[in-house]
């Protein structure tokens, strides 16, 4: 075994195991391979060369080989030509000038086409310029006709090593007698385990990025103007998808679309495009590229699968969307789990429907499932803008207003250039502020979006409760009470209660409801009291109002009824 000269790799930086030239026997031992003189250079494939003679006696010497017969000399032609133009071909390889080299050891071959000498120089010739495949013809050509031969079996297996066929290079070198050293082996057996990593990292990992780590390593030992193997790369492109992030996936159609270039009737790239495209959530063109791939492979199982999948999933999704767009809500949550279910491995599509999901719990004022299904979207989509405000708005409507603010603020920093976010980090100020005034629809138990009517059946039930009357032992019963009659004046004017809610002071005009003085007896209004629904009042007592005595009357005039200044007080009926 000749020694070995490194080189740095087409990935740069891991040395590779040089090879050697040969020289054509002496004419006084036919047939006898040679390996020992001075014109026996060791090659890598990045053209370094050196004398190899040092490691000559420590290699066996090979069994003689058979004489191999001589072709009749074309016409013009001699048979000492032919080592006239090795030696030329030799000179030229030891200078680097492998063009010269390759087209001498041509003639060479030329002259004598039955020699594997010339073949298997040429071989090397091609190596330091980078071409493998015709290095690999040469040498094949050369195990024809001599097979066995050791130090044509070296250089076969290394030309297949740098090809990326670590395999078919283990095979050549169980071949070699005596066995080739575990030096010789080491750089097809490392690329066949990274390999074979590479394959189970795919199949049982959740991770891409072994995958690639895997490839990488095996990479360095190609040669330096070779591509990696197609197989190789739709494995590298199979790694980008499952990383799922939005670079990876551009990685993933970066691959495919240079495989396309090669070949655009290539089915495994059309379906790793239509993979990376669906991952994109450009679904009708993933569609599109499964079609093709089936159009030119009706029988590829993956294209009928993936197409399948996408299909369903976008009939689905559409169904929730539906839902959602008629109101219907609870169908909507149950359509979009249904959807999240066919494929857990898309990121994109599912951060997606996780966040419809949340908007179908915001208006179902579930709030923290939809801060739940919005927090797991951004874990598979950190940059997904629209989750990130779903998530504040629940944020907000559930109460918390100062995590809300801090949460547009965290959108507004990451992407200022958000054209609403300005808008929305102010209206989320406000209603902080909003939050710390008293809540009038806290205080007479409705919902905001409530009707006038609901305003007038929570106030008339709280008034009848809380009334001081009704609670004399209790000194907060008159502060609670006077807190239902604002917050009942302000929501039943709707002028005051679009104020309230815009986040206007609605004290500016020196306070609402004008609670004045205090309450005697049944609420009296002396030095202007608080005006009381005359329904509540009727409650209050049990009914007892009408014609009898002691009744008090709506209109002005009569005598005083109880607790009431004489000449009674006029109502206006519900308030």
């Amino acid at each position: 075994m000749s020694s070995s000269s490194p080189r740095d790799s087409r990935e740069g930086g891991v040395p590779v195991a040089s090879d050697s030239m040969e020289t054509t026997p002496a004419p006084e031992t036919p047939g006898i391979l040679p390996g020992s003189g001075a014109a026996d250079t060791a090659i890598g494939t990045n053209g370094d060369t050196h004398l190899d003679e040092q490691d000559e006696e420590q290699r066996p010497t090979p069994p003689p080989h058979k004489s191999q017969p001589s072709s009749p000399p074309r016409l013009g032609i001699r048979p000492e030509d032919a080592e006239i133009s090795k030696a030329e071909g030799n000179k030229h390889y030891k200078a680097g000038k492998y063009a010269a080299a390759i087209e001498e050891y041509g003639k060479a071959i030329e002259a004598n086409p039955t020699s594997s000498t010339y073949l298997s120089n040429r071989a090397a010739a091609y190596m330091a310029a980078g071409k493998y495949s015709e290095a690999l013809e040469d040498c094949k050509r050369a195990d024809e006709l001599e097979p066995g031969n050791p130090k044509i079996l070296h250089r076969h297996a290394k030309i297949l090593t740098a090809m990326g066929e670590a395999q078919a290079a283990l095979a050549v070198y169980d071949r070699i007698d005596p066995p080739a050293t575990t030096k010789d082996r080491q750089q097809a057996q490392a690329m066949s385990k990274y390999i074979a990593e590479a394959h189970d990292n795919l199949k049982n990992s959740t991770s891409g990025s072994m995958v690639l780590f895997a490839l990488d390593q095996a990479e360095k030992s190609l040669g330096s103007t070779v591509q990696p193997p197609r197989k190789w790369r739709l494995m590298r492109g199979e790694a980008y998808l499952k990383m799922g992030t939005v670079n990876s996936l551009g990685d993933a159609q970066n691959v495919a679309m240079a495989l396309l270039r090669g070949n655009n009737a290539d089915p495994e790239a059309l379906v790793l495009r239509g993979r990376a495209l669906y991952g994109q959530g450009e679904n009708d063109k993933a569609i599109q590229h499964f079609r093709q791939a089936l159009s030119c492979d009706p029988d590829f199982k993956d294209a009928v699968r993936w197409l399948r999948l996408v299909q369903r999933l976008d009939k689905t999704k559409a169904e929730g969307n539906e839902h959602f767009k008629y109101c219907r809500y609870a169908q909507a949550v149950e359509t979009y789990t249904n959807a999240l279910e066919i494929d857990p491995s898309n990121k994109g599509t599912n951060s997606k429907l996780l966040n419809n999901r949340a908007m179908c719990y915001t208006k179902l004022k579930n709030w923290q499932e939809a801060i739940n299904d919005c927090d797991a979207a951004l874990k598979l989509d950190p940059t997904y803008i629209k989750a990130m405000k779903t998530r504040a708005k629940a944020l907000g409507a559930s109460g918390d207003w100062e995590e809300a603010v801090r949460a547009f603020k965290n959108i507004a920093e990451q992407h200022p250039e958000e054209p609403s976010i300005a808008k929305e980090v102010r209206d989320a100020e406000l209603e902080l502020k909003k939050s710390k005034r008293k809540d009038y629809y806290k205080i007479l138990g409705v919902e905001k979006d409530c009707s006038d009517t609901d305003i007038k059946k929570a106030y008339r039930k709280l008034a009848v409760v809380h009334h001081p009357d009704k609670n004399p032992d209790d000194p907060e019963a008159e502060n609670r009470f006077k807190e239902i009659q604002e917050a009942h004046e302000t929501l039943i004017d709707p002028q005051k209660r679009q104020r309230y809610d815009s986040g206007v002071d609605l004290m500016e005009d020196g306070g609402v409801g004008g609670f004045h003085g205090g309450m005697g007896g049944m609420g009296g209004f002396g030095g202007g009291g608080v005006q009381i629904d005359p329904e509540v009042l009727f409650n209050m007592m049990g009914g007892g109002m009408g014609g009898g005595g002691g009744g008090f009357r709506f209109a002005s005039g009569g005598g005083g009824s109880r607790g009431f200044p004489g000449g009674g007080q006029s109502f206006s009926p519900f308030g």
